[in-house]
């Protein structure tokens, strides 16, 4: 048994050392890459520099560097937070959002995606990433529709509906409702 968990470990951090080494690409950095995938898919509420620094474990210095590197390129802009004025609001542009057509971990998802659908393993493999998130006190993000604020059709009526954020008060349209949030909360199961 432990041979068998140091051997799955063992792969783990090689597929992980692999992928860091493809996202050294187009000349830019691991960092880099994975701000404009979670920026892509990311909702309304998590698209600033503290929610991107969460989700990346990083510092906001660190965060801050690489969106300076990433506005430069003309991958993303900064404007005024819409909802208080004081923060920024991160969008991708229309570069950016090339750029992330052209992602190098989507090598990666290919080689998954040959495998076929391993709905075990997706399972497992979530766990484990719970209960690390769990263990180091980092924010787990997740979509809305796992999400215990997530009402289903609770702005049915409303024109930016038909689902609504239990936290925020907010409607959510389909598209909304399937990009990550850092406000998540899992459904227990």
């Amino acid at each position: 048994m432990q041979n068998s968990t140091h051997h799955v470990v063992s792969l783990i951090e090689r597929l992980g050392r692999i992928a860091r080494g493809v996202q050294h690409s187009e000349g830019m950095k691991p960092a880099q890459w994975e701000a404009l995938r979670f920026l892509s898919r990311a909702n309304r509420y998590s698209r600033n520099p503290g929610a991107l620094a969460d989700f990346l474990t990083s510092t906001r210095g660190t965060v801050s560097q690489t969106l300076i590197t990433l506005e430069k390129k003309g991958y993303v802009l900064r404007k005024i937070n819409p909802g208080d004025g004081r923060g920024k609001h991160l969008e991708l542009t229309d570069a950016g959002r090339e750029a992330v057509e052209r992602d190098p971990m989507r090598k990666i998802e290919s080689a998954v995606a040959a495998l076929g659908e391993d709905r075990v393993l997706a399972e497992k493999l979530k766990s484990i990433l719970g209960e690390l998130i769990s263990d180091s006190g980092c924010k787990g993000f997740g979509v809305c529709e796992h999400c215990i604020h997530f009402c289903a059709n609770g702005a049915a009526a409303d024109i930016n509906g038909p689902h609504r954020c239990g936290l925020s008060g907010d409607p959510l349209d389909h598209n909304e409702v399937v990009r990550i949030c850092r406000e998540h909360q899992e459904i227990a199961a």
